[in-house]
């Protein structure tokens, strides 16, 4: 049976954050309140691949020094990408000597990390823990594509992966919580077009917002925001028009974060944005300031995450979606 995981009193908090993004990051909406970013999407180094990695490695670095902690003082690190085996994180990571535990969950992935970090704070040993989530639009589309030299069109419906980093680093004692998430359901998208993954992922995410508030205590309108993950405008067209249909007295505020992070009018971007640096990093620049300052008091936050590869794409699978919910909360 599907349950809220409540922390209660052990209620894990953030401590520190950062964010960091490419060039059309910069140019975003959101791009002032990143911590750093690199005009070139490389980060000094040789390929995409290992540019993604340095992401995740200064997003923690900056995390860790905002508060001045050094790596012996995290006893855990749960992170991971779009990339095979998560070797953007692994070879990123891997100078700080923190125990790792790697994750694989397409863009759900920063949910699904803070949600398990969160449930290792409050039941076990573990005091202090860091997760980590990257993307890179270049590597991407080398894996799931094709290269960029390639020139492949795109559809509309199609949506551009954020080059874009997010660290937290959690404990207690800090201001924002983690109060209570629960873990996303594999849902069949009906849909097979891997250039429409929004379509893909929105039941998903529909299916953990109604089980959701179907247990939960607290009503949908005592959130300031319900936030997914990267559905973008197709995948967020249909994930509201399923809340009207099935949870018409919601009254929910509903916000993407692949409809935040780019500037429409400049930047080509179609749908929106995707990739699990997406959500992780729009959480760090945007809604944890807000929460933090004290502008907003409760979000439900779900990164949402298409389950396909490209042989089960080519073989004409249909994508699955998983949405992992956590409430975040200044209260």
């Amino acid at each position: 049976m599907r349950k809220i995981i409540n922390f209660g009193e052990n209620s894990p908090s953030f401590l520190s954050w950062a964010a960091v993004g490419g060039y059309e990051e910069r140019r975003g909406p959101l791009g002032e309140n990143f911590d750093f970013c690199d005009d070139s999407d490389r980060f000094g180094m040789p390929t995409w691949e290992r540019a993604e990695g340095e992401m995740g490695r200064i997003s923690l670095n900056i995390a860790m020094n905002k508060i001045h902690y050094s790596p012996d003082a995290i006893d855990v690190l749960l992170a991971g990408d779009l990339e095979n085996q998560c070797v953007a994180s692994s070879g990123g990571l891997y100078s700080f000597g923190i125990p790792y535990i790697g994750l694989y969950s397409a863009c759900s992935t920063c949910t699904e990390a803070l949600l398990l970090l969160s449930t290792l704070i409050s039941k076990t040993e573990i005091s202090v823990g860091a997760t980590v989530t990257t993307s890179h639009n270049s590597a991407a589309e080398r894996q799931f594509r094709t290269p960029i030299e390639y020139g492949g069109q795109r559809t509309p419906t199609a949506q551009w992966t954020a080059t874009a980093s997010g660290a937290f680093i959690l404990g207690q004692g800090g201001r924002v919580k983690i109060k209570s998430g629960m873990v996303g359901k594999i849902v069949d998208g009906l849909n097979k077009d891997a250039s429409n993954m929004g379509a893909a992922m929105a039941r998903a995410a529909f299916d953990t917002f109604y089980t959701y508030f179907s247990l939960s205590d607290i009503p949908p309108r005592d959130f300031d925001y319900v936030v997914t993950g990267d559905l973008g405008k197709v995948g967020s067209f249909i994930f509201e028009e399923l809340m009207d249909k099935e949870m018409p007295s919601a009254a929910v505020k509903h916000i993407d974060c692949g409809n935040l992070i780019y500037d429409k009018k400049s930047a080509d971007v179609h749908s929106g944005a995707s990739g699990c640096g997406c959500s992780a990093s729009v959480l760090a620049s945007h809604f944890l300031p807000l929460l933090e300052e004290g502008s907003i008091k409760n979000i439900l936050f779900m990164s949402t995450g298409a389950l396909m590869s490209p042989s089960s794409v080519m073989q004409g699978e249909n994508i699955l979606g998983v949405a992992p919910a956590i409430h975040i909360s200044s209260e």
